[in-house]
């Protein structure tokens, strides 16, 4: 697998850290990367491309 790094916003970061220790993740790397298979996951199971940037939008992720 290859490697990347994001930069995150720290008020984001330290709720990351936090949500991952109280989750029982090993590592806020652990729980970000299990956050996001998760949502490309829903993403998949999607019909059309309708679909997903609805989804998107809904999360915010889009305008």
């Amino acid at each position: 697998m290859g490697k990347a790094k994001v930069k995150l916003d720290k008020d984001l970061l330290d709720k990351v850290k936090k949500y991952a220790k109280i989750s029982g993740y090993s590592s806020p790397k652990e729980f970000i990367t299990h956050c996001l298979e998760k949502e490309i996951s829903k993403l998949e199971e999607s019909d059309s491309e309708e679909e997903i940037k609805k989804k998107l939008k809904g999360l915010g992720y889009i305008s």
